[in-house]
């Protein structure tokens, strides 16, 4: 056992937590931050995806251990004062979900999208998310939600 450090969605968090404890784990269980989902334990889905440090990580294929020290953030840290995140804003416009499942990871690999590339292009989108697997919506309005979603990040940091 060890103790892991990390600041998630702008609160430091610490746990003792085996070595083998996934941040996905850590995320769900010692932060209770459920928004994070678990679909398939292998990094073919992409429902658990988060920003490590500001960029999309799988985290059920990232140790704790391995976040030690980092910035997280996860759908929950989205959302401030001011309302929802523009992505996800758009994706509940779009109905860019269906179930919801895949959702979070959806959004969150989304905004990674359009902070490496703030004009998308629809290709550009479809070719990001292959990762992301929606058993749902056959992705015709996530990929309508993201494209809107990257114009109204315009400007935001």
């Amino acid at each position: 056992m060890s103790t892991v450090t990390m600041t998630v969605n702008g609160v430091q968090r610490s746990a003792e937590v085996d070595a083998r404890t996934l941040l996905v784990e850590f995320l769900r269980e010692y932060a209770g931050l459920t928004g994070t989902h678990v679909g398939c334990d292998t990094s073919q889905c992409g429902a658990c995806v988060v920003h490590v440090n500001g960029v999309s990580a799988k985290s059920c294929t990232m140790l704790a251990a391995q976040a030690e020290g980092a910035q997280v953030t996860t759908i929950e840290g989205l959302t401030g004062d001011d309302g929802l995140h523009p992505m996800q804003a758009a994706f509940h416009e779009h109905h860019g979900l269906q179930c919801g499942f895949c959702t979070p990871g959806m959004v969150m690999s989304a905004i990674d999208l359009v902070q490496n590339h703030p004009a998308p292009s629809e290709q550009d989108v479809r070719s990001w998310l292959e990762g992301n697997l929606c058993r749902c919506t056959g992705y015709h309005n996530i990929v309508k939600a993201v494209m809107d979603g990257a114009k109204r990040m315009e400007g935001r940091s």
